[in-house]
């Protein structure tokens, strides 16, 4: 209760905003306002949003628990991603993005899944993808999808080429 009114006064100064951010989450929540302003456009363009796992706008590992996957399990660790549609979680890029975890069987997200990859390694001199979802990223369907985004077939996997 100690840090609601110091939030109050910041809103009434105008250097935060509150709001109900978060669906799920009760309670006064208070965010900048460029922040609001990125989630009110997240959500007029369904665009899928590269995150570091560690950014306080990513809500997965703190306000929201992971998803569970097969494949491997997510965190909030330096280094790594998450890309997030309509705020919902669709992939867990761990540090090295040699693996990465889906969390959506929609096409047009995979799609737009591996074009938000294709950032993370224009980010990065070199980024090679070795698995997808535990499998071999060229058997899976987000892995068919990287080859139209500037991937291609290498030895150890889907490889970014700039």
């Amino acid at each position: 209760m100690g840090l609601y009114p110091v939030l109050a006064r910041m809103e009434e100064t105008g250097r935060v905003r509150r709001g109900y951010f978060v669906e799920g989450l009760g309670g006064a929540q208070f965010a900048l306002p460029g922040a609001v302003d990125r989630l009110r456009q997240m959500e007029a363009t369904g665009d899928v949003t590269v995150l570091a796992a560690t950014d306080p706008a990513n809500p997965y590992g703190t306000a929201l628990p992971w998803p569970e996957r097969a494949g491997g399990r997510a965190g909030r660790s330096a280094g790594a991603y998450v890309l997030l549609a309509d705020g919902d979680l669709v992939a867990f890029v761990e540090r090295g993005a040699k693996r990465v975890l889906t969390f959506t069987e929609d096409p047009d997200l995979l799609d737009r899944t591996a074009f938000g990859l294709g950032e993370i390694g224009g980010r990065r001199k070199r980024m090679t993808v070795e698995t997808i979802d535990g499998l071999p990223a060229r058997d899976t369907p987000l892995g068919r999808f990287l080859e139209q985004h500037r991937f291609t077939d290498s030895y150890k996997g889907m490889a970014y080429r700039p």
